[in-house]
């Protein structure tokens, strides 16, 4: 995925207090780098089927990302996985987030993977929420809606969660044809107060071909 901009989109419709605290519940027990956190460097491995390339990165925030590899198409594919790393990780408080639209809870019968709460954003935003954990999340923009199933989590030394195994299915918005599918598996490590990438596998589907990527991060440096 790109990382994309989503603001709250004009609504008559009221906002729910328990859809609020439930949301605000499930992003607080949510793992973040913490409030002062400068960034990272780290040397980095990245595998496409099976063929490594080396360099180095830094990042400083999801816009301040430098990746050095040799290979010009693997480095950009890199600098926007780990963007997308940086968006879900980077600090931030729930009232910038989602807490700035309107939230409803859809209170329809019980589902394995919890209640929907409606986010009232230009992106048709949905999540499901179970336990304190946000278990799902379903967006839509522009010619791509999407559906991010978290399926595996790990619990920080802050006792936050971390997601470590996702997966994303992508439809088509006018026919819900799936178009792609991609599963995701992240480790982590600790250094200092925060919770860095070490390695992130994606497998992804897309017209009969099922590729392998593999981002692997080493010798990092707090910034």
């Amino acid at each position: 995925m790109e990382p994309y901009t989503r603001d709250a989109s004009p609504s008559g419709v009221k906002d729910d207090p328990e859809a609020r605290e439930l949301l605000r519940r499930a992003f607080e027990k949510t793992a973040r780098w913490p409030a002062d956190f400068n960034g990272f460097s780290a040397d980095l491995t990245v595998s496409v089927d099976g063929k490594e390339t080396r360099g180095a990165v830094t990042v400083k925030s999801a816009q301040d990302i430098n990746v050095s590899l040799a290979d010009p198409d693997v480095q950009k594919w890199a600098a926007g996985t780990i963007a997308m790393i940086a968006v879900h990780r980077g600090p931030r408080t729930f009232d910038q987030s989602d807490g700035k639209c309107v939230l409803t809870l859809d209170r329809q019968a019980a589902h394995p993977m919890g209640q929907t709460i409606h986010i009232h954003d230009t992106l048709q935003s949905h999540y499901r929420v179970k336990d304190d954990r946000i278990t799902q999340i379903n967006r839509t923009m522009g010619p791509m809606k999407f559906t991010i199933n978290v399926e595996d989590s790990a619990l920080t030394h802050d006792n936050k969660y971390l997601t470590t195994r996702y997966t994303v299915y992508y439809f088509n918005p006018q026919d819900g044809r799936l178009l792609n599918v991609e599963s995701f598996t992240d480790t982590h490590v600790r250094l200092g107060q925060a919770d860095l990438p070490a390695s992130r596998r994606i497998i992804s589907a897309d017209n009969g071909t099922v590729s392998v990527k593999t981002l692997t991060f080493s010798n990092h440096n707090l910034l």
